[in-house]
């Protein structure tokens, strides 16, 4: 089963008013979610927010039949999701439904580890990611790509270092889960 990091960047938080500017996949091990393919970056600037959106489809094959042909990995994916419906529609492409095909969103996760709280729970906040995405805006209409870019590559890295530790910590609390109920 292929598992895919998924992420994209906009200009702001309304997906009828706001663009995407950047997607970003990588493909992660599905048993340990250490990252083994390239991020790979497609970016508004270079040609425009409906040829990004294609590209995804094409190469990351997340339109394919097959249900398990990508499995989208991401934190609090709604986000992406109710953008890539809304910005398909709106540049008269077939909208792109993350939510109809497994997917794993680890934003429940960060919140439980946050005593049940959602406020302060952002990656933002449990990870060494340095601040959230606020800027971006900002930084589009300053044609300020290279920190964009760095943005995203430091997401990245925090993402895939959280998720590697869920991997590898949560399979030993299901056996500690079972011992103390007494599940076979």
């Amino acid at each position: 089963m292929p598992n895919f990091y998924l992420d994209i960047e906009t200009t702001g938080l309304d997906p009828q008013t706001s663009k995407i500017i950047t997607i970003q996949f990588a493909k992660l091990h599905d048993t340990t979610s250490e990252q083994i393919g390239e991020l790979k970056i497609l970016k508004e600037w270079e040609s425009s927010e409906k040829e990004i959106l294609r590209q995804f489809v094409i190469e990351s094959e997340i339109s394919h039949s097959y249900p398990f042909s990508f499995i989208s990995v991401g934190f609090n994916l709604q986000f992406e999701h109710n953008f890539f419906i809304q910005r398909c529609k709106a540049n008269g492409l077939e909208p792109i439904d993350i939510f109809n095909k497994p997917h794993i969103d680890i934003k429940p996760f960060a919140v439980i580890m946050n005593n049940g709280q959602f406020k302060g729970s952002g990656l933002d906040k449990i990870t060494g990611k340095p601040h959230g995405g606020s800027v971006i805006p900002q930084w589009y209409n300053e044609k300020k790509y290279n920190e964009i870019e760095d943005y995203i590559k430091k997401e990245a890295t925090e993402f895939v270092n959280l998720c590697v530790w869920l991997y590898k910590e949560l399979p030993m609390m299901l056996t500690k889960f079972k011992a103390e109920n007494r599940i076979s």
